[in-house]
């Protein structure tokens, strides 16, 4: 119900008329206004501006009439309710986004719970419903006052665990890996679960891009085959190493990184960045590899070290290193990645979860350290698809395993066929 006015319609009309006729008359002009406001207990401003605004309708004074006044407040009323309804659609399409047809009620709820103080809980429901997503305020209010039911507890603690892994792993598994490492931490979980539970939570893994290539052509000695053709396969550990570089852009200039990577277990054996393409970078992620498996009490002699045609990998110094381990080289042909098809993959990888996905990047300090724990991670955590869903090292150790006659658990990969 409307508020009362102040003054009865009829008695404006009676006291504008009453001033207008007494405002023509010379005799009754002066104080025309005090008086009759006096008279009619209207104030004499009040009644100044009734009369003033009669004027402006009658045509007697310049001004916006009634009428005018009247549609300008109707157009600014239907100009705020426009914005309101832009302002909520473009608020639920951002927190709707990849959610189908029409998002659950849950979902739903949980926008207007956001956004209600905001824009209220009537009108996100009548625009959302003129927009195709049938809502109506009564079913908010129903699902806020009930119960939340058992499926939605359920869920509730299930997309905590994924979003464990999900953040555990760099954030860039998708529901394939998710899936494994939640059976692997006794977490048994449909996929399709999965996947649902992923797309309501907005988690998603990282896919790759493809980037220009950094290998500047060498010329090595003419003995240096390809070994490999090819065929990136190995029978165990140390059999076959392959070896690349690749570049990462920082604020402080290009970082470029080597990497050496076992093909039988995918293990990063050996690494090193630096802010140059000198023969010391990849010499020095040799190094490392060579220290790793001795390290660990293992025999890389006779190793086959496969790598491009790099001016680096065919430096003197690098021959002469690999001589002396004992270990073969192998090289692939100039300017064809599908030689070292296996570490371009690794570089590809590398990039999108890390540099890409973690970037910004300072300088080489801070990326330095960034991919010590990368490699850390990749190594011993992160579930690799070629190996049965299971990390490099895990692969390894049951390799020894298996050869010392020890039995060792099944892969995520038999446990699970669909996989």
């Amino acid at each position: 119900m409307a508020a009362p006015r102040k003054y009865p319609d009829e008695l404006r009309e009676r006291a504008i008329r009453m001033a207008v006729e007494a405002r023509r008359d010379p005799a009754t002009r002066p104080g025309a206004l005090a008086r009759i406001g006096g008279q009619l207990g209207i104030n004499a401003e009040t009644l100044r501006n009734w009369v003033s605004q009669a004027e402006v309708d009658e045509g007697l004074r310049s001004g916006t009439t009634t009428d005018e006044a009247r549609r300008i407040a109707e157009l600014e009323r239907e100009n705020r309710e426009l914005r309101r309804a832009n302002e909520i659609l473009k608020t639920a399409s951002a927190f709707f986004a990849g959610g189908g047809a029409r998002p659950p009620t849950e979902v739903i709820v949980a926008y207007i719970d956001a956004h209600k103080d905001r824009f209220g809980v009537e009108p996100i429901c009548t625009v959302l419903s003129a927009a195709g997503t049938q809502v109506a305020p009564s079913t908010y209010y129903a699902a806020r006052s009930r119960r939340p039911s058992m499926r939605s507890v359920i869920d509730a603690a299930r997309t905590a665990a994924i979003r464990a892994v999900h953040e555990e792993n760099y954030g860039v598994y998708g529901s394939r890996k998710v899936h494994a490492e939640l059976l692997r931490r006794g977490q048994p979980m449909a996929r399709c679960s999965v996947e649902r539970l992923m797309r309501a939570a907005g988690l998603r893994g990282v896919s790759r891009a493809k980037g220009p290539r950094t290998t500047i052509p060498g010329t090595g000695p003419e003995t240096r085959a390809d070994l490999v053709e090819r065929k990136f396969t190995a029978p165990a550990p140390d059999r076959l190493w392959v070896a690349d570089i690749t570049y990462c852009r920082t604020f402080t200039g290009w970082v470029y990184a080597a990497f050496v990577i076992d093909v039988f277990s995918r293990r990063v054996v050996g690494w090193q960045v630096s802010t140059s393409l000198r023969t010391d970078l990849a010499l020095d992620a040799l190094e490392m590899g060579l220290w790793t498996r001795q390290h660990a009490g293992r025999d890389v002699a006779g190793v086959v070290a496969h790598s491009d045609k790099g001016v680096q990998y065919v430096a003197i110094r690098y021959t002469q290193r690999l001589a002396e381990a004992g270990a073969v080289a192998s090289v692939g042909s100039t300017g064809d990645s599908y030689d070292n098809a296996l570490a371009e993959a690794f570089n590809s990888l590398f990039k999108a979860e890390l540099v890409r996905h973690r970037g910004l990047w300072k300088g080489i300090e801070d990326l330095e350290i960034a991919v010590a724990e990368y490699v850390d991670w990749f190594n011993h955590r992160r579930l690799h698809g070629e190996l049965g869903l299971v990390p490099p090292v895990e692969f390894e150790a049951g390799y020894y395993a298996s050869t010392a006659g020890i039995s060792v658990p099944a892969t995520v990969e038999a446990l699970v066929p669909s996989l």
